[in-house]
């Protein structure tokens, strides 16, 4: 079985990146740069003993994504208790709108952004009244 254990977000300015998600989710880093002989940082996104996985920001090592392309790859969707209070610290910290805010119906909100980096992730609040 192929279950998810880790995700490597590709970043072109590290600290900001670090900044952005660190502000934002509340993650922090590790330095596994000598590890990987690139820069990467380890993100530490919770409690070890709360579901979710740890992933890692990455030195890009092509071109960023362009405006308005399909996505081309994973979409990772952080779970979040206040959509709203979330989405201020997006945009606060840089970061866009891609897909607004919407009612998974007697489920969740759930809305796609842009980090600093131009990459799309989506924000998760569960809500059995979303419609």
């Amino acid at each position: 079985m192929g279950r998810l254990i880790h995700f490597e977000i590709h970043v072109d300015d590290m600290e900001r990146a670090k900044g952005f998600y660190g502000e934002v989710f509340g993650w922090t880093f590790q330095d596994w740069s000598e590890y990987a002989g690139t820069p990467y940082f380890g993100a530490v996104t919770g409690d070890e003993g709360a579901p979710g996985i740890n992933g890692a920001l990455m030195k890009r090592k092509g071109a960023a994504p362009e405006a308005n392309q399909p996505l081309n790859g994973f979409a990772c969707t952080m779970g979040v208790e206040e959509y709203d209070v979330t989405e201020k610290l997006i945009l606060e910290n840089g970061g866009k709108v891609a897909l607004p805010k919407h009612a998974l119906p007697g489920m969740a909100w759930q809305g796609y952004y842009m980090d600093t980096e131009g990459n799309v992730f989506g924000i998760h609040q569960p809500d059995q009244n979303a419609k």
